[in-house]
């Protein structure tokens, strides 16, 4: 990446970034993201985000941090090293005073000493940096009011409007305080000043109650634009609330509007009030005095009912006539659907911009990531959303929305086959769990073919094409790309076989895929003892063959390899760099896979994983197991080799999220931790409510299996850790419905299938109906 702008047109809005330096109170404990992410130690992310090309950066230097004990006892040394670095990396710093802050511990947003406190700390910080022009002194007042102080998630824990009133008032009076504070520095100062925005919409009955809402959306930004007098609708609410008259006639006479009214503007801002509360689920009730409701998000239950980039801009400049930019730009979400939201934005600011609306800039929010947002920063539960980069690496790791930023900095535009396909906001699926569907594989049945509706001036997607139709994990390839509305076809042998040039070549020149995933593959790791030159045009030839043809029409490559190649001789978990030592005939075909691909395409993403569990595979182990024990009968498993399972879903979802970002190279995925094969099905067994005593412990040996195997194969990675622990995947699996069957008792005296959920008679002591017994796959019910 290159800073440099050549190519991109004139007259579009800048490009600026922003980090997420929120440090929150809760009780006496502070929450601070820029330590979750490393970015307090690592001064030289600033030469990465540089790299992006993009002209501002929204930068922290908090209060809470710098001058706890007042400006005269500020430490200045990470302010001092970074504002430099960035004056002399060319990026203009947006400096950032409190970012949902509450201040040091001796105040609060109810204190009325806060704004002159906060004005103090920012006189010093002007002085220190007098070249600094731009100022956000409080971010996001309204949003920090509402939680601070009327829905008492942080500190002051106010939940009452009183509360919430009296912190709007301290933080606007902040900010006013802050600016002339700063301005006597530095007249040129400019206010950049953030608020979170959407609307709400209602059923008929609670029309009163959206209206008030979307009135109180705009309350800091009327504060201090000076336009709350006695014609305003929320004027007789503040006195309700317990402010004065004379408080708010200071802001008439004291306004303080914006340099640029910065929008942040998230998939959850849009809400909708419904008195049905049948319809939604529990955590979403609540009301007024007057009516009880459900409060949900609109892009959950209405498609294309969102308000949208455009909208909530344009808003924004029609009330202030004031110039306008997004601030922060971000969606929680799987990768292509980041893409999505973000190209909705440029698209939004460009169109506004020609249209003659003073749109400054778009801001690529959460450069480094967001922790614990999911639940408001309330608890360190370890939900990590990724951003331009990704911190679960050594060093940040770029995503593909590095490239998008990138591109949008240095050309004004983006390209992405993925693009061509709306986002799960405007689909024809209206669930309101479709977001958590997509993280956990909760989906339709799969398809070979799926095409999602095109955006309205898109051409029809390019796919991605999916080798291994029959396979465990070409089906859920089609499954989850199908949930995340991205085109593929599912190939099977007869579309598509990998190891002849000829069918190769025909398959890509007829789906001209931007992608190819080979879920094919020789899977018996016994019969691959007797049967090896077989075993070895499946698993070698055939992803040398798709290298060989991808690498020449430069399309990305995802092919898989296997814990197998590795001899079991550490106690320790196998990382990428250290050395294969296979022990069997299929373990030295992934091996030799793995030589021939790299070599014919060093930029192919050879992912390394091991023996897969997940909720759409009756024949994995612990659907067996599940099975076998529901029946109350004993499971044999093996207690002396130890693996790193790994959960079908959370595999695909990193495998296309790593495909996007342009993963090279050899990546061991794996769910973090180490089990034998009877741990793994007692512990299941337990969660499960079944016995865990029917789970029978016997050593490798006494399954007589042909293939040696290693005792010992545990994966992990040296390039980051992506994949959520096992014990969180075991639980998710053991929600899935569609494994239920394979571990409920049925009535009548009949147990269900362990494969396909049918009903057996209990004299069958494995358990599976008339069509699944003849398989005789008992090995993998063992757990090898």
């Amino acid at each position: 990446m290159s800073p440099k702008n050549s190519g991109r047109p004139e007259g579009l809005p800048e490009l600026w970034g922003g980090i997420e330096g929120t440090v929150n109170r809760v009780g006496d404990r502070y929450f601070d993201q820029m330590a979750r992410s490393g970015h307090w130690r690592r001064i030289e992310d600033l030469d990465l985000i540089a790299a992006l090309g993009i002209k501002a950066i929204r930068y922290p230097v908090l209060w809470e941090q710098i001058a706890p004990n007042g400006p005269h006892r500020a430490d200045w040394t990470w302010p001092d090293a970074r504002l430099a670095h960035l004056r002399e990396l060319g990026m203009r710093p947006i400096v950032g005073l409190v970012h949902h802050g509450s201040g040091p511990r001796h105040t609060s947003l109810v204190d009325p000493a806060f704004p002159f406190e906060l004005a103090q700390y920012a006189r010093a910080v002007a002085e220190r940096y007098p070249w600094v022009e731009d100022y956000t002194p409080v971010n996001e007042p309204l949003t920090t009011g509402r939680f601070s102080g009327l829905y008492g998630h942080w500190y002051p824990h106010g939940k009452d409007y009183p509360t919430f009133a009296r912190t709007m008032m301290v933080q606007c009076r902040a900010v006013v305080e802050a600016m002339r504070a700063i301005r006597e520095v530095n007249p040129a100062a400019r206010l950049i000043q953030t608020e979170d925005m959407g609307r709400t919409y209602s059923t008929p009955h609670l029309a009163y109650q959206a209206e008030f809402e979307n009135h109180r959306r705009w309350l800091s930004l009327d504060l201090l634009c000076g336009r709350i007098d006695r014609q305003h609708p929320l004027w007789p609410y503040l006195l309700r609330w317990g402010v004065s008259e004379q408080e708010l006639g200071w802001f008439l006479d004291n306004p303080m509007p914006p340099d640029v009214v910065g929008m942040n503007y998230y998939i959850t801002s849009d809400r909708l009030l419904d008195e049905r509360m049948e319809h939604y689920p529990a955590w979403s009730h609540g009301g007024n005095e007057r009516d009880a409701y459900a409060d949900v998000h609109v892009a959950g239950v209405w498609k294309d009912a969102i308000s949208g980039h455009r909208d909530v801009l344009k808003w924004a400049w029609e009330r202030y006539r004031l110039p306008v930019a997004f601030t922060e730009v971000h969606l929680g979400c799987t990768r292509e659907d980041q893409l999505r939201w973000l190209a909705e934005a440029w698209e939004a600011v460009c169109s506004l911009r020609a249209e003659g609306v003073d749109v400054r800039a778009l801001t690529v929010w959460s450069l480094l990531g967001a922790y614990d947002w999911n639940t408001l920063v309330t608890a360190e539960r370890g939900f990590y959303e990724p951003g331009v980069f990704d911190m679960r690496a050594p060093r940040p790791r770029p995503t593909a929305l590095a490239w998008m930023t990138h591109a949008l900095a240095t050309r004004g535009k983006f390209e992405h086959p993925v693009l061509a396909s709306p986002g799960w906001w405007r689909r024809d699926e209206r669930p309101e769990a479709n977001f958590a569907a997509s993280l956990h594989g909760d989906s339709p049945a799969p398809y070979a073919t799926y095409v999602p509706p095109r955006r309205a001036d898109a051409g029809q997607p390019r796919p991605i094409l999916i080798s291994g139709a029959t396979g465990t994990l070409g089906r859920a390839f089609a499954r989850l790309c199908t949930t995340r509305g991205i085109a593929f076809r599912l190939l099977s042998r007869q579309d598509m076989d990998i190891t002849s040039p000829e069918s190769v070549e025909r398959a890509l020149e007829r789906y001209q895929p931007w992608a190819v995933i080979n879920a094919a593959g020789y899977v018996r790791v016994d019969d691959a003892e007797v049967d090896a030159e077989r075993c070895f045009r499946e698993n070698a030839l055939g992803p040398e063959l798709l290298a060989a043809a991808c690498g020449a029409r430069d399309v990305r490559l995802v092919t898989f390899s296997s814990d197998l190649v590795f001899g079991g001789e550490r106690r320790s978990a196998y990382l990428e760099s250290n050395r294969v030592q296979p022990l069997n005939q299929y373990g030295h075909s992934k091996v030799e896979a793995e030589r021939r691909v790299l070599e014919r395409m060093p930029d192919a993403l050879v992912v390394r994983t091991g023996a897969f569990f997940g909720p759409w595979d009756h024949h994995n182990f612990l659907t067996l197991a599940l099975g076998t024990i529901a029946r109350g009968e004993r499971f044999a498993a093996v207690e002396d080799v130890v693996v790193s399972p790994t959960y079908v879903p959370d595999l695909v979802h990193t495998c296309l999220d790593l495909l996007m970002d342009e993963a090279t190279g050899v990546w061991h995925l794996t769910n973090e931790g180490e089990v034998t094969w009877a741990e793994l099905a007692t512990q299941a067994a337990r969660l499960a409510g079944l016995n865990p005593r029917h789970v029978e412990a016997r050593p490798l040996e006494s399954f007589g299996w042909t293939a040696p195997r290693p005792r010992y194969s545990v994966l992990a990675s040296e390039r980051a850790q992506l994949m959520p622990p096992l014990t969180k995947a075991l639980e998710r699996y053991l929600e899935e419905d569609e494994i239920k069957p394979a571990r409920r008792v049925s009535g009548g005296g009949r147990a269900a299938c362990a494969e396909c959920g049918g009903t057996v008679d209990e004299g069958h002591g494995d358990g599976r109906c008339g069509l699944h017994r003849k398989r005789g796959d008992g090995g993998v019910a063992a757990g090898g």
